[in-house]
């Protein structure tokens, strides 16, 4: 049975203490709740050893957004994936569309990443998904399923097992517009059909598919209705416990 992860992305979002109340907030409203899903916050690098500390990492994943594609060394103001681990978070966000536009991050790169993130015991949410114009086009599957070879494929199948993948139609973040469900479970059904072909049916059916593009309260519930989606990525609504919690409970 594969997970069903609602993951929430904060972004360049909030202040340390913001963060940390955030958190708490969040971990309070959970407590003693019977929930259908597993819950992830991805914070600012700076939060994520006080957020680790301050809450029931049973209950609540902790995520980085980001990090190096280094192990160590002279890279002013980068963080490691194991910098990472030893903070108590147990997942890292990999290729953000904002990740891979505004800094440039290839597919090579993410290779590299993605490595190190599994190396050090951490939890992959690897983002996949095409910008508008791909979309216009109609080269979308094309455009994952490149993403995914090149810089996943090259992963044992056991490796590959690890990872929660995450599509996010560039053209629908932030944007308040959302892929339709049948949108939805077209590409997330084909993302599937890619893993199958290279792994196999069964590293396929195990394999996460979150959404990420404008998910919230009001059409979660729609969204995770469909057979391969398996939750999702969530930005503007993780900031409010008030917005979130009605997608975690989407899943009932």
């Amino acid at each position: 049975m594969r997970k069903k992860i609602v993951a929430g992305n904060w972004k360049m979002n909030k202040t340390l203490q913001e963060g940390l109340e955030l958190a708490k907030e969040l971990d309070a409203a959970l407590a003693g709740k019977a929930i259908n899903c597993d819950v992830v916050i991805g914070t600012p690098f700076i939060h994520l050893a006080s957020v680790a500390s301050a809450i029931d990492t049973t209950k609540i994943g902790v995520a980085s957004q980001n990090c190096a594609d280094k192990v160590s060394g002279a890279y002013t103001g980068e963080i490691s994936a194991s910098m990472v681990a030893s903070t108590g978070a147990k997942y890292v966000i990999l290729g953000h569309s904002e990740r891979r536009a505004y800094y440039g991050e290839t597919t090579a790169i993410l290779k590299e990443k993605t490595e190190l993130v599994l190396a050090n015991g951490l939890t992959p949410i690897f983002c996949i998904g095409e910008v508008l114009e791909e979309r216009e086009a109609g080269i979308q599957n094309q455009i994952v399923k490149n993403q995914i070879e090149e810089s996943l494929f090259g992963l044992s199948a056991e490796d590959f097992g690890k990872i929660v993948l995450a599509y996010e139609p560039v053209w629908a973040i932030g944007t308040g517009k959302t892929a339709t469900a049948a949108q939805a479970q077209e590409i997330h059904e084909y993302i599937r059909s890619v893993v199958a072909g290279k792994y196999g049916k069964e590293v396929a059916d195990n394999c996460s598919i979150l959404y990420g593009g404008s998910c919230n309260g009001a059409n979660a519930k729609e969204l995770f209705a469909n057979p391969d989606v398996d939750g999702g990525l969530i930005g503007g609504a993780a900031l409010t416990v008030a917005a979130f919690m009605p997608i975690i409970e989407a899943w009932g």
